[in-house]
């Protein structure tokens, strides 16, 4: 599927999801903005440059919603306006309600809930003026279960609302809204961990189907199907990347049902 022609704002840009989206859609011809509120997003974009990619950037807080508009009217000044948004950016920095705080509670939101509204305001007149686009969540499996990290599921299940919120309002002016729900991403952090503790990974992949954990590519190849044509029918969609964890328990059914094989 080809993005040639289009503007694709990548948020979180420099993280590790965020890099694999950016060379997907810029591999298929896109003009790339990328964005993060790390000073790698600089370095980042010089070498996608430096492979051909068009592409712009910007440093930038999705959570400051006056700093993230300056960012995207910047960005459109140097790329045209944006045709397709990922919602990428996020973070969780407490993982049990009994160590967040109501400050830490409000920062969680922030910088995944209310920056995902702060981006999705900021493109969605120029694709109202087009009468097109394409806005992709990248929310998370914690959207759906309780599995730790309480301030943080709570925005990505937010997300997952706002998704078909924007879906049900903007689907008249032909733009489209979906989210992906990842479960474990082999990012960088992932990697950290795992030389800590060799054992980490191994125990993870026990309760995925698959029998291995999400890889940042995995994440992109689904975000480019619904920005693509091939999904012009889909709108207002949760869909789990998650090698099989929200299906049911393996562990449990393993342990209980399952011959072994």
């Amino acid at each position: 599927m080809s993005f040639k022609g289009k503007v694709v704002a990548v948020t979180g840009a420099a993280g590790g999801i965020g890099q694999a989206v950016c060379r997907y859609f810029a591999g298929e011809g896109a003009a790339i903005a990328a964005i993060d509120k790390k000073d790698s997003v600089a370095s980042f974009a010089a070498e996608l440059r430096r492979e051909g990619t068009k592409i712009a950037h910007a440093t930038a807080d999705i959570g400051d919603a006056g700093t993230i508009a300056k960012a995207f009217a910047h960005l459109a000044g140097e790329l045209g306006a944006v045709d397709i948004l990922i919602n990428n950016a996020g973070f969780s920095d407490h993982p049990t309600l009994a160590r967040t705080d109501p400050a830490g509670w409000q920062a969680d939101m922030n910088g995944n809930l209310n920056g995902a509204y702060n981006c999705a305001h900021a493109v969605l007149p120029a694709m109202q003026e087009k009468r097109q686009g394409s806005i992709i969540a990248v929310g998370s499996v914690n959207g759906l279960s309780a599995l730790g990290d309480p301030a943080y599921s709570a925005a990505k299940a937010g997300m997952i609302s706002l998704t078909r919120s924007l879906a049900l309002e903007y689907g008249r002016f032909g733009i489209r809204s979906n989210i992906v729900l990842p479960a474990t991403v082999r990012t960088p952090l992932w990697d950290k961990r795992a030389k800590k503790n060799p054992e980490v990974l191994a125990t993870l992949m026990r309760w995925y189907p698959l029998g291995r954990i999400v890889e940042p590519i995995d994440v992109a190849r689904v975000i480019g199907f619904l920005a693509s044509e091939a999904a012009g029918a889909i709108t207002g969609a949760a869909i789990p990347v998650d090698c099989g964890l929200t299906a049911g328990n393996i562990v449990m059914a393993r342990e209980l049902t399952l011959e072994p094989f």
